[in-house]
């Protein structure tokens, strides 16, 4: 009798060596409940994101220690997300997106797996780059006239179900910190994997990491300087976008082309078509 052999590979060792260290460095972190998020009301927000690996997660949450807390919610410190986005047959949403169109919107179906709750959001990005989000919650992901969910599209984005249709869902891990003084809020997003509904298509980012910094108007931010020093700068990512890039190669991409050159090289694998 043979017995089987598993190779595990260098690179998936430092994977779980990574994941390992992060969920260490987060079960170090004070938890915060969604209870307690709601006393947090960023009255003049504003989002910028960060682009950044695995590795400088764990740096940064090393940083984060005795200065952050750590969503708790569902018996852990870790989110699970399921989104799909939907768009008309000529990809609307996308195109507003790639051309720099503003404002722009897009519709998705967002899942918190943990709590197993949905909605049908709507995001709006106006012309001094703020984003605005309207949501209402449905039954599951197949949503359909029912509900008001007709009248909640029509009256927002002026197109109804039947106009749009599901191209490119997305799962990914959430982690949530807020700084002590409670004026901020940071949301990390990895292990990002995309299915195009249209191209029957699938990808992932490797070991890239999405941050977003959410903030109240331009109060002092302890994490600024942590990124900095980690020489973190600012990024644009879409997940809908850069999801689609990387799974349809018959929509226009050539105003990403350079972005995606440089998410290549953070998440240490091949990510382009």
């Amino acid at each position: 009798m043979h017995k089987k052999v598993y190779i595990c590979s260098t690179e998936h060792r430092k994977t779980m060596v990574i994941d390992a260290r992060i969920d260490e460095l987060l079960t170090n972190l004070k938890p915060i409940t969604l209870d307690e998020m709601k006393d947090i009301r960023l009255m003049n927000r504003t989002d910028t994101k960060f682009v950044t690996n695995k590795e400088n997660l764990a740096r940064l949450l090393e940083l984060a220690q005795g200065k952050y807390y750590a969503q708790f919610n569902e018996g852990s410190k870790i989110a699970n997300y399921m989104t799909t986005y939907w768009d008309t047959e000529n990809h609307k949403f996308y195109l507003e997106h790639h051309n720099g169109r503003a404002p722009r919107q897009k519709v998705r179906v967002r899942t918190y797996m943990d709590s197993d709750v949905t909605f049908l959001e709507i995001k709006t990005k106006n012309n001094h780059g703020r984003t605005k989000k309207k949501r209402v919650e449905v039954p599951s992901q197949q949503i359909t006239g029912e509900g008001g969910n007709e009248e909640f599209l029509q009256e927002r984005v002026h197109l109804g179900l039947s106009d749009i249709h599901p191209t490119v869902r997305n799962q990914f891990h959430r982690i949530t910190l807020v700084n002590y003084e409670k004026t901020e809020r940071l949301t990390i997003d990895y292990d990002v994997s995309f299915h195009n509904m249209e191209t029957g298509r699938s990808a992932d980012v490797g070991q890239l990491v999405i941050i977003e910094l959410k903030r109240d108007g331009n109060v002092f931010s302890p994490v600024l300087d942590m990124l900095r020093q980690l020489r973190i700068k600012p990024s644009g990512f879409s997940k809908y976008c850069i999801g689609s890039v990387m799974t349809n190669d018959r929509l226009k991409q050539n105003n990403f082309r350079e972005r995606m050159v440089t998410f290549t090289k953070l998440s240490g694998k091949h990510i382009q078509n």
